[in-house]
């Protein structure tokens, strides 16, 4: 399926790496132009993508960043007609040991972050021929999750009201809002300090728990989000799509 995505200018988010690397990767491939971004440790891209993507330097969770950042990609790209909100970071912490400090973090990446990106490119969109927003959620934030996720589970669950709320209310610009709700894949975020046993004993459990018994791959994210911003996909606005493998 041709998705026709030659043209558009699309900014990904957490592109250094994992979920919203595959992203960035997919959509060169399709024929987009990628900004790239990154907080502290800029990605290496193979050769074949030099001349689809470009990276941006930017914490999402701070404003001036992403402003700054914005007019980098303006003056380096000019446009964005899509973007995936993909930056966001988790603690993991009993809730009644809650942690404000944490808790805040977890906030301002994964929630304010998506919305200061939204927020500075909404001119860009409304004068795009196909203007789409994907925000990666994530099954936490529709149904219960693992134990000690209950602080990102709340973000997650914001950023699908968020993506709800403005597709509608931005109807009449015709910008789309979806979002990915992804189950459990491997990544340096989801198994970031835990032993080569203990990552095994994940896996084995998120399996067991699939019907088509498998943990789930950044790519299956990235087709995803590929497919959402095309025009192939004009019928969809403020969805919530959940890819975890058809859990049991």
């Amino acid at each position: 399926m041709d998705l026709k995505l030659g043209g558009m200018n699309i900014l990904v988010t957490g592109a250094a790496k994992g979920i919203g690397k595959e992203i960035a990767m997919t959509l060169a491939r399709e024929g987009a132009m990628v900004a790239a971004n990154y907080r502290s440790t800029e990605p290496s891209f193979e050769r074949e993508f030099s001349k689809n993507i470009q990276t941006f330097k930017a914490d999402v969770s701070k404003r001036d960043e992403v402003r700054r950042m914005a007019k980098n990609i303006h003056d380096e790209m000019g446009h964005i007609d899509g973007i995936v909100n993909n930056a966001g970071i988790w603690y993991l912490f009993p809730f009644e040991n809650f942690d404000e400090d944490k808790f805040d973090q977890i906030m301002n990446t994964n929630l304010k972050g998506t919305i200061y990106t939204v927020m500075e490119f909404l001119d860009d969109l409304k004068k795009s021929r196909s203007p789409s927003v994907v925000n990666i959620a994530s099954n936490a934030g529709v149904g219960t999750s693992a134990l000690n996720t209950t602080a990102y589970s709340i973000s997650k669950a914001a950023v699908i009201m968020f993506t709800k709320r403005m597709a509608l209310e931005m109807a009449e610009n015709k910008i789309r809002f979806n979002a990915i709700a992804p189950g459990w894949i491997k990544t340096d975020l989801t198994v970031g300090g835990k032993t080569l046993e203990e990552i095994e004993t994940m896996e084995r459990s998120f399996i067991e728990r699939s019907t088509v018994c498998r943990t789930g791959r950044t790519e299956d994210v990235a087709n995803l989000s590929a497919y959402l911003l095309s025009e192939v996909s004009s019928f969809m606005n403020g969805q919530v799509i959940v890819i975890d493998g058809g859990r049991k």
